[in-house]
């Protein structure tokens, strides 16, 4: 009985947090939408994105006092202070974003293009001026003028949730940002617990609780000339950090149930 209980509360917890981040995106769209129109391109990025952070460190408090996760967080502190650099993390789950976003106020996401057509997120991105990811040239330029302004990139090199493990092979994108702007890639470690919003979780599927998530920043990379280089030497990388996660055997079972030959493109 004690334990039906607790299953309860903890589902009711977990989907509440789910509800409020759509309350909140949806209702800063409301007051989005106009200072996209009204406000100048900098100073609407720079209102766009702290409204974020904050919002998004809210959010990240509350699954925690709920007790849905149990984060390991700290080492994203130093991103605030940091120079300019294109950060590459792994990426396992859909709130790997919502999560490094929540640290640092001078970052710009690259982002799906049609979640920047999405009525809960696409008027706060784009007052925040991030970057849609398509066309690819396009999505580079952008990357690169946000560096020269002093912004960091925050790029997913997997372009996809992790689903063979430990890491998806890496595409270009990241080197080629990093040789163009002439800045570092900070590569960022993120393990999780369990498979919650990881690539085809239905959010109707309730996730052992509570999900420990840790991130640490790893090894930062200069830029190369040779972009194919330092995209293979990024690879390996991540495979040595995340050769014995506990996140591997979750991924290897889920990416073994997904149809044969399918590689998935989305975020």
């Amino acid at each position: 009985m004690l334990t039906t209980l607790r299953h309860l509360i903890e589902t009711l917890a977990l989907y509440a947090s789910l509800t409020l981040l759509g309350v909140m995106c949806l209702a800063w769209t409301l007051i989005a939408l106009p200072l996209w129109l009204l406000l100048p391109e900098r100073l609407g990025a720079r209102c766009g994105r702290r409204a974020i952070l904050i919002s998004f460190r809210f959010y990240v408090w509350t699954l925690s006092v709920m007790g849905a996760y149990r984060f390991d967080l700290g080492a994203l502190a130093t991103l605030r202070s940091g120079p300019p650099v294109v950060l590459a993390p792994n990426h396992p789950s859909l709130i790997d974003a919502l999560i490094l976003i929540a640290y640092d106020p001078k970052v710009a996401c690259v982002m799906k293009a049609s979640l920047m057509n999405n009525v809960f997120m696409g008027a706060g991105a784009r007052l925040a001026r991030y970057i849609r990811n398509e066309p690819p040239r396009h999505m580079i330029t952008s990357a690169i003028e946000e560096l020269a302004h002093g912004g960091s990139v925050l790029l997913f090199p997997e372009g996809t949730r992790t689903v063979h493990a430990p890491i998806n092979p890496l595409k270009a994108s990241v080197a080629i940002i990093a040789k163009h702007a002439n800045v570092p890639v900070q590569t960022v470690i993120i393990e999780q617990g369990n498979p919650f919003l990881s690539k085809g979780w239905s959010l109707f599927r309730r996730p052992s609780l509570p999900i420990t998530y840790r991130v640490r920043l790893g090894r930062r990379f200069e830029p190369e000339q040779d972009a194919r280089a330092l995209t293979e030497e990024l690879e390996q990388y991540f495979r040595g950090e995340l050769a014995a996660s506990a996140q591997n055997q979750w991924i290897a079972s889920r990416g073994a149930s997904r149809p044969h030959g399918r590689q998935a493109t989305d975020g």
